[in-house]
């Protein structure tokens, strides 16, 4: 969904007293910049009226639109959600505010496994907001074969071609064709690139689509039989469409981690402090999850989640299922690299 979502809250104003700055007051603006579909209505809404915050939000389809944006000199936003390795570009680009994250009060929600982690060792910059992994989904009613291979994306079955979408990131397509070739990410070796071009051209005359932000409805209309997709709208997708089974392909698949950030020279600070700390109460990272369909990022969550998540197959991966990769971000010339294959493949 790449619409403008425009929430206006008609709350009383109120003295915000979380100790997030000595008697910060809290009425005022709000200005998200986030993915599309990524964060439901009414839990802007609350944070709306809780802060007597006018929120305004934007949104983008992948984290190289964002960087894109804010390396041109786009302003006026005050958080973001950019994936694990886009919080670490981010920051080497000098493009975040240092907000101490770790001292908001409900800092203390974070699970474990998301401190110390290599996008921001110490949190100064960033909190959790949900997490999950890309692979792809196969309407079973089109195709009835093995899915958990890479295969039926790249050399797909008879039934299959001509009728799969692909993400329009450089990221997930690329990383999803070196995984199937069996060659590392973050790729450098001319060979292996050529390679990797040659099965991308070849793939794509067999590919109906590149879309992002209507990965979930392509599947669902039935107007793709099969597609890459985040593993929560993929959860979405089944949930309209039964026939529709996420795969766990054998040669891997990429894991991610989405945070909330806060824009350099970002006009509302205390306003991106404040929705930083709500988005950690477990109940509404709970509410975030039950609308998103991917694993909130801090404690506390499983009393209000729906009942539908807790055994998931595209939240609960099977025990065979080699486990998700998170990619750091590759080196420049990697970059170049990537970007000339992404668009000789989009001509």
């Amino acid at each position: 969904m790449t619409t403008k979502i425009r929430l206006l809250a008609a709350a009383s104003a109120a003295i915000i007293t979380l100790g997030l700055s000595s008697g910060a007051e809290a009425a005022g603006e709000l200005k998200i910049y986030n993915w599309f579909d990524y964060i439901p209505q009414d839990l802007l809404d609350k944070f709306a009226k809780e802060h007597d915050v006018k929120v305004t939000m934007d949104t983008y389809n992948s984290n190289e639109d964002l960087l894109a944006r804010l390396k041109a000199g786009v302003t006026g936003y005050d958080v973001a959600v950019p994936g694990e390795y886009m919080v670490a570009i981010l920051l080497q680009e000098g493009l975040l505010e240092k907000v101490d994250a770790f001292a908001l009060p409900n800092f203390k929600n974070v699970r474990e496994d998301m401190l110390g982690v290599y996008w921001d060792p110490k949190r100064e910059y960033s909190v959790p907001y949900q997490w999950g992994s890309t692979a792809f989904m196969v309407d079973s009613a089109v195709y009835g074969g093995d899915i958990n291979t890479w295969q039926v994306i790249f050399d797909p079955p008879a039934e299959l071609k001509g009728k799969i979408n692909m993400l329009k990131e450089v990221n997930e397509v690329l990383n999803a064709g070196l995984r199937y070739l069996g060659h590392p990410r973050c790729n450098d070796n001319p060979e292996q690139l050529k390679e990797l071009n040659d099965l991308l051209l070849k793939a794509k005359a067999d590919w109906l689509s590149f879309n992002s932000d209507g990965a979930k409805e392509v599947l669902v209309t039935g107007d793709a039989a099969a597609g890459q997709i985040y593993n929560g709208f993929g959860m979405r997708a089944r949930e309209e469409r039964a026939t529709l089974k996420y795969a766990y392909p054998k040669e891997g698949y990429t894991g991610w981690s989405d945070n909330i950030v806060v824009i350099k020279g970002a006009p509302n600070i205390e306003n991106a402090k404040l929705f930083m700390n709500f988005m950690m109460d477990p109940e509404n990272a709970a509410a975030l999850t039950n609308f998103a369909r991917y694993s909130a990022g801090v404690k506390g969550v499983e009393p209000f989640l729906d009942k539908a998540l807790v055994e998931a197959p595209e939240v609960n991966p099977p025990a065979d299922a080699p486990k998700a990769e998170f990619v750091p971000p590759c080196p420049e010339n990697v970059v170049q690299m990537y970007d000339k294959i992404w668009t000789n493949l989009l001509k």
